[in-house]
């Protein structure tokens, strides 16, 4: 139990430490996450960022597929066609 004389400014002192620690410690803990949030939305962001260049680098080369293909295609109607006309000559030229 206090009483008039005692010494009211050390003890109050010491509560209002306990009391200002308690809010830097939860601070400092919203800083360290705030800070890991940051430093992982920088990191997806370059990851984003090389997904995006993988992205565009496989559509090219999808680009350059599909035009092969399209390309094999047409070279194989254009054989196609040379050797129906062949086969045509040769039945002609047996039918003689």
């Amino acid at each position: 139990m206090r009483t008039l004389f005692d010494d009211n400014k050390e003890i109050e002192k010491s509560e209002s430490i306990k009391k200002e620690v308690l809010p830097l410690d939860k601070f400092k803990n919203l800083e360290d996450k705030i800070s890991i949030a940051i430093e992982r939305v920088k990191t997806l962001k370059e990851e984003k960022i090389i997904t995006d260049r993988r992205i565009k680098e496989l559509e090219q080369l999808l680009d350059e597929k599909n035009q092969e293909i399209e390309k094999l295609k047409a070279e194989k109607n254009l054989v196609k066609s040379q050797l129906e006309t062949l086969l045509g000559e040769i039945e002609s030229i047996e039918a003689d």
